[in-house]
């Protein structure tokens, strides 16, 4: 599978090869650009958003969407395909996520058609006498978008379908190990009717052109998925006026409580904590239960650990498939075994299957500073600690600079939300995991794991700005 440069008149400077996580085997290639081809897309963006005669319609644009929403229905298994052969998701959760971008499309559609302004009071004294202020939406402008890999076509849907919806002209970056899935759903956007310029899929290997994609003071708004050193050195090079959003990870924290239903809570947490063989933002880390079950809990999820399918991600068996290279194995397995070394208790796992794998891993009480306490893992590894004063394990699962999701586990409303209202996060989930996420609703990393708000309605309305008219009349 190939696919060539999208931006109109540019020439490809290289090629990407794509390989599989899974045993490293050529999935696919896109051809790369250089800066000239960086600077004629956000060139053509920006004509485009300029000349208010070529912006689309609401009409235009949820047309668009349908069709795109029914081409991506149609080609379901393809796309399946395409983001499993370069992701390594297994084929269960890929069909998952395939659906969820559908519904994501389908929800862009709905923001269209919910789209309002709002009246401001006027009236109200002399100064503000016969005066009628309402507000109206319109797009912010050309959209930069630069996307990771671990859910690759519906991150992309996150970043570029809003931007669409919105009335914007958008550029995306894929993230160089899954590019696939991007350039297939741009090609979609395409045949669906969108023209050309609203949505340019581009590829590039040089950080330098990457960064002059970014820092373009022709960019209005910058949306990043990816990790938090990137985003953050990126913001700081931000043009004057340019607005943006940033995505980074976190080490989700979970309170289980004296009380807690274990036989609910261990499918939960081992799901939460190694679906995606543990790449996911919002990935159960940190559990903290109390200690007269803590033991118990650590080796039931060890259980569930050592009973779950790893292998080949086309597999429908497999549950939990490889990670995206080989070097991250490398460093999971550094920081297990540093972790042990340090006095955890290694109940499952521990060791890599081979350089694409590792094994789903259980430790109880890694010590606090080691790194697998401190630093997002990114790979299958839950930690659990022992706690008996509730309040202390809060306050150790607040003292990292990373927040996002967190949860808690009890039988009890009160116990539920003290530990909801103390915890440290943008969401916490009562008796669920941490990676729960459906696209419409909020989604937002504090501290260092991020800026601004995610969920589909709410990059759409990032991705607009409030226009205010005010009438003057005497008739008011």
């Amino acid at each position: 599978m190939h696919f060539g440069v999208t931006v109109t008149g540019a020439t490809a400077s290289g090629v990407v090869s794509v390989k599989s996580p899974f045993n490293g085997a050529e999935v696919g290639s896109v051809e790369s650009v250089d800066a000239a081809a960086i600077d004629m897309a956000l060139s053509r963006a920006s004509q485009l958003f300029q000349d208010k005669g070529q912006w689309l319609s609401a009409a235009a644009r949820i047309e668009i969407l349908e069709r795109l929403a029914d081409l991506m229905a149609e080609q379901a298994e393809r796309l399946a395909d395409i983001a499993l052969s370069e992701g390594g998701k297994p084929l269960i959760d890929t069909r998952v996520e395939v659906a969820r971008a559908i519904d994501g499309i389908k929800n862009c559609v709905e923001c269209i058609r919910g789209e309002s302004g709002r009246e401001i009071p006027m009236r109200l004294n002399p100064a503000s006498a016969n005066r009628l202020a309402f507000t109206t939406r319109e797009p912010i402008g050309v959209v930069v978008a630069v996307s990771a890999f671990n859910h690759p076509l519906n991150l992309i849907v996150h970043q570029i379908g809003p931007a669409i919806a919105s009335g914007c002209p958008v550029i995306v970056k894929p993230a160089e190990d899954t590019p696939l899935s991007c350039f297939a759903l741009v090609e979609l956007l395409h045949r669906a009717g969108l023209p050309q310029g609203w949505c340019q899929a581009v590829m590039t290997t040089e950080h330098s052109v990457a960064e002059k994609l970014v820092t373009d003071s022709r960019v209005a708004f910058f949306s990043f998925i990816g990790s938090a050193r990137v985003g953050w050195m990126l913001r700081s090079k931000l043009a004057p006026g340019t607005r943006c959003a940033l995505e980074h990870g976190g080490a989700a924290a979970v309170i289980v409580a004296a009380d807690a239903d274990l036989a609910a809570a261990v499918p939960l947490l081992a799901k939460g904590g190694l679906y995606h063989a543990g790449q996911v933002c919002v990935s159960v880390q940190r559990v903290f239960a109390h200690q007269s079950i803590a033991t118990e809990l650590a080796q039931q999820l060890a259980a569930a650990a050592r009973a779950a399918v790893v292998g080949d991600p086309a597999d429908e068996r497999t549950e939990i498939g490889p990670l995206i290279r080989p070097a991250e194995v490398d460093r999971v397995e550094q920081w297990v075994d540093e972790a042990v070394a340090g006095g955890a208790r290694l109940l499952a796992g521990g060791k890599r299957i081979d350089a694409y794998s590792f094994q789903p891993t259980i430790l109880l009480d890694p010590p606090p500073d080691a790194r697998v306490s401190t630093l997002e893992v990114f790979g299958p590894v839950i930690c659990v600690y022992s706690y008996e004063d509730m309040d202390r394990a809060i306050a150790r699962a607040n003292s990292l600079p990373i927040a996002f999701q967190a949860a808690v586990f009890t039988r009890d409303i009160d116990t539920a939300m003290h530990a909801s209202r103390q915890l440290v996060a943008a969401a916490v989930m009562v008796n669920d995991h941490t990676a729960f996420r459906v696209d419409w609703m909020p989604f937002a990393g504090l501290r260092q794991s991020g800026h601004g708000v995610g969920g589909i309605p709410y990059t759409y309305e990032e991705m607009q700005i409030d226009k205010m008219i005010v009438i003057r009349s005497p008739a008011l």
